[in-house]
Order: structure tokens, then C-alpha cells, then sequence
């Protein structure tokens, strides 16, 4: 039953994840939580991490969030805890100068990064990334999954970086303000057990709760 629902969830995250070709400056999707540990159940949604260009991270969760809002994918805000079952969980995107993930780097959470499993993206960045995290016993080193998706981009996504690759991109980015006072405002509601919520312009990681992981 429980490699019948690991089936399940994967090739239903596989469709869910496409979107992402749409999104501007995302470089690669890598597949964290429960769905790559395989601990997982009826209800579990679906944790990514997001590498994205560096000064445009609030732009990339920005048109992130509205895109899975038009498919219907997107998990809500942090203080919701319904209806998030296999939603898109944008709650880590990072950018080259936050690749080392933050600690602890000890029990389930090594276990948690240990089972990372890239989906799309540069193939490059990704190794990249698995270097910057050197502390991992043994050492992760990329290889492709079977599950990669190879084609993840998309004319939309090349079009939307050309228009916002300069000056108008800044502006944009300047008005990370507002999804700052979004972050703010969902979090006396959401806030748990050990809760890791932070945000800058090289990092994005939103775990109000950590005890999931630690079951």
C-alpha cells in the first residue's frame, strides 16, 4: 500500500511540478519533504527548493505564486493547514550564495537533505549546489534521476526574463516589501515547533513547523 501510494504522489507531483517552465530566473527544482524521504501520507503535500538568479528571488516566488494559483497547485499561506494536499509547497528558494544549506545538519534533517532529488533545471547549478553542501556523509554528488524533466523551460519563461532582466526587473524586485508584509502577516498563526521562517535577497525558507520532520 505504501509503495502503491509513493506512486501515486510522485507521478502526480511529476504533472504538478511542470509549471515551473513558466516561471522566470527559476534555474532548477529540486523535490524535498516527505516525497523524497518517502515518508509520506494521504495528505502530505509537496515540498520543493527552488534554486533561482541571483537578484531576482522575490520576482521568481512572485510569478511562482501566481502561476500554481492559475493551476490550482499552489499550496496556501503558512497559517493554512487544510486543503494542502498535493499542493506545491513554495517554502525554499534560494540563489548561488545560499547553495549550503542551513543547519542542523544532524538526525532526520541530514536524512531530509540526504534524499534531495532533482527534478529540472540546469544541470550544472544543480552539481553546484550538491557541492556547496559539502558536509554531507557520504558526500551527495549529482546524477541525473530517472525523474528528471528534461525540457523545463519554456518560450513564456525565456520572454518574461528578457523583459525583466534589467531595469524594470530591478523595480519590480524593489517591491519585495509587499510580499515581506504577506510573510509577516501569516506568521503569528503559523509559527509551531521549532519554526525556521527567514527571508533576504539570497534566501527564502518558510518551516513554521518543524516537527514533520522529526517524527
Amino acid at each position: 500500500m505504501k509503495n502503491d501510494l509513493y506512486s501515486r504522489k510522485w507521478e502526480k507531483f511529476l504533472h504538478r511540478v511542470k509549471p515551473f517552465r513558466f516561471v522566470p530566473f527559476v534555474e532548477f527544482v529540486i523535490a524535498a519533504g516527505s516525497l523524497a524521504t518517502g515518508k509520506l501520507h494521504d495528505g502530505s503535500d509537496f515540498d520543493v527548493i527552488v534554486g533561482v538568479r541571483r537578484g531576482r528571488i522575490f520576482t521568481a516566488r512572485f510569478f511562482a505564486v501566481i502561476i500554481f494559483k492559475i493551476f490550482g497547485y499552489h499550496r496556501r499561506g503558512m497559517d493554512h493547514k487544510t486543503d494542502v494536499a498535493d499542493k506545491i509547497c513554495l517554502n525554499h528558494f534560494v540563489t548561488e550564495r545560499k547553495y549550503r544549506l542551513n543547519p542542523p545538519y544532524t538526525g532526520t534533517w541530514t536524512e531530509l537533505y540526504q534524499s534531495l532529488v532533482p527534478i529540472m533545471g540546469d544541470e550544472k547549478k544543480i552539481s553546484q549546489f550538491f557541492e556547496s553542501n559539502d558536509w554531507m556523509e557520504s558526500k551527495r554528488v549529482y546524477r541525473r534521476d530517472e525523474r528528471y524533466i528534461e525540457k523545463s523551460n519554456s518560450f513564456i519563461k525565456k520572454f518574461w526574463e528578457w523583459i525583466l532582466g534589467g531595469k524594470l526587473g530591478d523595480i519590480l524586485e524593489r517591491l519585495k516589501f509587499i510580499q515581506i508584509f504577506q510573510i509577516k502577516r501569516g506568521l503569528d498563526g503559523a509559527l509551531g515547533y521549532k519554526g525556521r521562517v527567514f527571508w533576504g535577497d539570497d534566501e527564502l525558507e518558510f518551516h513554521p513547523d518543524r516537527s514533520k520532520f522529526e517524527q
